[in-house]
């Protein structure tokens, strides 16, 4: 029988055949639950769940807002398409590897 090493996220329990990968989407919903708070504290009638949903769009989408914030805003329209998609090396959270 064969081992496999495998890292594990305790934040959601999304597991990975590789620490930077493991790391890597640590960081994201580390960012994305940050970012959730951050909307919680500024926007008043915003709920738990709409913030969080809203973190993980944003911290998921990370180079591209970045990208959007030094000078091309147009790539937030792609935001969902492959083309975007291409920009992000964050691995989501639906990902195993």
């Amino acid at each position: 029988m064969a081992v496999v090493a495998m890292w594990k996220c305790d934040r959601d329990e999304a597991m990975f055949d590789s620490k930077k990968a493991a790391d890597a989407h640590d960081r994201m919903l580390e960012l994305a639950e940050n970012f959730g708070g951050f909307l919680e504290k500024h926007i008043a009638d915003i709920s738990e769940r709409d913030a969080e949903n809203i973190g993980l769009l944003l911290s998921k989408n990370r180079d591209v807002i970045v990208a959007a914030c030094k000078g091309k805003p147009e790539l937030l329209l792609s935001i969902g398409d492959a083309s975007a998609e291409d920009l992000s090396n964050v691995t989501p959270l639906t990902a195993k590897g």
